[in-house]
């Protein structure tokens, strides 16, 4: 399976232009081999949790099936973040599109204390199937969350996938988690955003690290990018 990091710099608030911005990235990534694209937390949107009331999406728009007929029409999975509308409130939701299959919705279960104003818990999703390859999933700040990883780590998933929106100083802390994951014999990515989000910046540094916790490769802080990972030979795609 050859997983695409999409490292983005959303435009806060604009769901439509990040859209068709997503459809741009996910072509591109298809055109290199990539089977699965996987962007920030809330790429849809930008990180803006203050405006998540008035972005948040219900999961019947007929704007999102943009991603679900591209989806359709190259066989490859897409995780997109985006705020999503729930009886008991507003959650952080990812939404997974795969071929000709029902939209699924990851949702963040372990939230930050500074989120708590503006979303609720969501549940989290098994293992995400895509090829021959078994995706655990985080999002942010679960991934500091032992509770998280060990339930996860009882599901046997095949690689671990962290979606983030994080400012420069929460960096280095998640790398030093992630290589600790890795490290129980786990392929470990993680993908963020670039550009401006709840008043600060997203700090790129999209990242894979091997089963032995090495860091493979990663893309630097400013710039959108693509990062592709081969589970089966465990390799970077350049």
């Amino acid at each position: 399976m050859k997983i695409a990091l999409a490292q983005t710099q959303p435009v806060p608030g604009n769901l439509e232009a990040n859209l068709v911005h997503h459809v741009q990235v996910v072509v591109k990534a298809v055109a290199r081999g990539a089977e699965a694209i996987i962007f920030s937390e809330l790429s849809l949107t930008g990180y803006e949790p203050a405006l998540a009331s008035t972005l948040a999406v219900t999961l019947t728009e007929d704007r999102l099936l943009v991603l679900q007929n591209l989806s359709d029409a190259h066989q490859v999975t897409i995780a997109a973040g985006v705020p999503v509308k729930r009886e008991a409130g507003v959650q952080i939701g990812m939404l997974i599109f795969q071929p000709q299959q029902q939209l699924k919705v990851y949702a963040k279960q372990y939230l930050h204390a500074d989120e708590e104003p503006w979303f609720v818990p969501g549940l989290n999703l098994p293992p995400v199937v895509a090829g021959n390859c078994r995706v655990g999933l985080a999002v942010c700040y679960e991934l500091s969350v032992a509770e998280h990883f060990e339930k996860l780590l009882q599901m046997k998933p095949d690689v671990y996938v962290a979606s983030v929106a994080k400012f420069s100083k929460g960096i280095a802390p998640s790398y030093t988690r992630l290589a600790e994951i890795a490290k129980t014999g786990l392929p470990t990515l993680f993908v963020n955003a670039v550009g401006a989000a709840d008043n600060g910046v997203c700090a790129g540094g999209s990242a894979v690290w091997n089963k032995q916790g090495e860091l493979l490769a990663k893309l630097d802080d400013v710039h959108e990018g693509i990062l592709i990972f081969d589970t089966n030979s465990e390799t970077i795609i350049e």
